[in-house]
């Protein structure tokens, strides 16, 4: 008995939702490791942190993206209605980023003398910043995102009325 099984007790919607959670899991740590070498790297080289999480944001995004849509949702062929609430959520995301990272910055510019350990606190709020946000991207796009359209419901009234012969 694998371990999947032991762990959800056999049921097959709860080892799909496993499975799932451990797709988005693996493409958020993929995600998660670009950006947070983008934010390091440009703020280490004095780039302002708002300017920081964006590059960062972006060399993020666009894997994430497409490990989540492709990947661990499953879906193919072209963007659709998927993207623009997607780009709502990360863009929201990044915007919280981008706050957290700018006020740490202010925080430890008179507070720590070295750069080395402002770069690794101001990237710490930058990778805090999502993993606070994991969760709760994680139930927005299973729920809204990538959600399966609904099959239309069956007309109630002809399948009530009998055919007339």
């Amino acid at each position: 008995m694998d371990i999947v099984t032991k762990v959800t007790g056999g049921s097959g919607v709860r080892r799909t939702r496993l499975l799932l959670w451990a797709k988005y899991s693996a493409a958020s740590v993929v995600a998660t490791v670009i950006s947070q070498v983008a934010f390091a790297l440009c703020y280490w080289f004095g780039t302002a942190p708002i300017v920081a999480t964006l590059v960062a944001w972006v060399c993020g995004t666009v894997p994430s993206y497409l490990m989540n849509r492709h990947w661990t949702w499953g879906h193919s062929g072209r963007p659709g209605r998927d993207l623009l609430p997607y780009a709502i959520i990360v863009v929201t995301s990044a915007v919280l980023a981008g706050v957290v990272t700018t006020v740490t910055d202010h925080l430890v510019q008179d507070r720590v003398a070295s750069h080395f350990w402002q770069t690794v606190l101001v990237s710490g709020s930058y990778l805090g910043t999502y993993g606070v946000l994991f969760i709760l991207k994680f139930v927005l796009f299973d729920r809204y995102v990538f959600a399966k359209p609904a099959a239309p419901a069956a007309d109630p009234v002809a399948t009530q009325t009998p055919a007339a012969t």
